[in-house]
């Protein structure tokens, strides 16, 4: 049966996999570990169909290997019998890789599809071409939410004087919003002529992105106590009050210093719900991290130092290219992915994680540093 290769690799490891967590549960010593049983059957439970389908698989090519074996035969009638009986595995083969298929989606699914996203934007190494283009990234997102029909607000912006972002944090609502931005994070690498230089000389900066999924606050247990909430008059570029009233809002998380602050609205009561929002999600990223040291790929992988060398994807302005380099694909439509149009290339990313193909960051494009 000539299942994709991808396919065929997950319904194998999954039946592999089931093997080994039956022999565990076969031993008697797990049965004192009540908590070592819960978590085995857990194991079991979700590699089971999985498994099932690729013992049919299995089964059915074993069936196709004798009816070929007969059809090849000397006994014309047995023959004839048997090459219908070819023909009829067809159907069942179609029906084995739907489910398949299924089953692979509904295992690979994101159980945090459908909720919301935080996305913070900082200006990396390359000074002011950094804070330029990490103007330029903080918009294609914007645009983006807008082509999607969702709701973006921004909850933090820290412009240069040239109007670039040295800092922006925006959180993003709507339809599956985290389904198609969680791959957002981690290091963009822009190459282009900067406008502030005047040789003409190629350089190479970088922006940092961290994506997170949206929490409500009930998830996290914030406690009121361990809040500090500052109120202070909104600042534009260089520091100068842009307002006279205490209307934006700093919220210190005192045990684990985690802060946020918001002065985009006019209103103390709605940019403190906006920090809140982002708070939340950078307490349930340090929860994750401290469960698992080597869960980095919430937050620490993503960001990192910003170093351009670090990057998951590059804007090449000379060439009109944009490369992905987890999914090894390049678009030549440059200007189209900054005016909002992420779509193939969030498509790209979505089916080689599917596969498991979702490399690291490389040089495998040519990219000139």
């Amino acid at each position: 049966m000539a299942l994709p290769e991808a396919l065929s690799s997950r319904l194998k490891k999954a039946a592999e996999e089931f093997d080994a967590v039956s022999k565990e549960l076969g031993d008697p010593a797990v049965l004192a570990r009540p908590a070592d049983l819960k978590r085995l059957s857990q194991a079991l439970g979700l590699v089971e169909p999985l498994a099932a389908v690729w013992r049919a698989v299995e089964v059915l090519e074993q069936e196709r290997k004798h009816l070929r074996e007969m059809a090849e035969g000397s006994d014309a009638e047995l023959a004839a019998l048997a090459k219908q009986d070819l023909e009829g595995l067809r159907g069942r083969e179609e029906a084995l890789e739907r489910r398949a298929a299924a089953l692979v989606e509904e295992a690979n699914r994101d159980p945090d599809d459908q909720r919301g996203a935080v996305l913070e934007i900082r200006a990396g190494t390359g000074g002011e071409e950094a804070s330029l283009f990490a103007s330029e990234i903080l918009r294609m997102y914007l645009r983006f939410a807008e082509r999607r029909g969702w709701k973006a607000e921004t909850v933090e912006l820290s412009r240069t004087a040239l109007g670039g972002v040295r800092e922006a944090v925006i959180t993003v609502e709507g339809d599956a919003v985290w389904k198609h931005l969680k791959f957002e994070g981690g290091v963009h690498r822009v190459q282009r002529v900067p406008v502030t230089e005047a040789s003409g000389r190629i350089h190479t900066s970088a922006v940092s992105v961290v994506a997170l999924p949206e929490v409500e606050e009930v998830e996290v247990g914030v406690n009121p106590s361990d809040l500090r909430i500052d109120t202070f008059c909104s600042s534009g570029p260089g520091g100068q009050s842009v307002n006279t009233t205490y209307s934006a809002v700093r919220i210190v998380h005192v045990p684990t210093g985690v802060t946020v602050q918001c002065q985009d609205e006019r209103s103390q009561q709605k940019n403190k719900a906006r920090a809140m929002k982002v708070l939340v999600a950078r307490l349930k990223a340090v929860e994750e991290e401290k469960r698992n040291s080597a869960a980095s790929k919430v937050r620490r992988e993503q960001v990192r130092t910003g170093d351009r060398s670090e990057k998951i994807r590059t804007y090449n302005f000379p060439q009109n290219r944009v490369t992905d380099h987890r999914a090894g694909f390049t678009l030549h439509r440059l200007q189209d992915v900054l005016d909002g149009n992420l779509d193939e290339l969030l498509s790209a990313l979505a089916a080689a994680s599917a596969a498991g193909k979702m490399g690291k960051a490389a040089d495998t494009n040519g990219d000139d540093d």
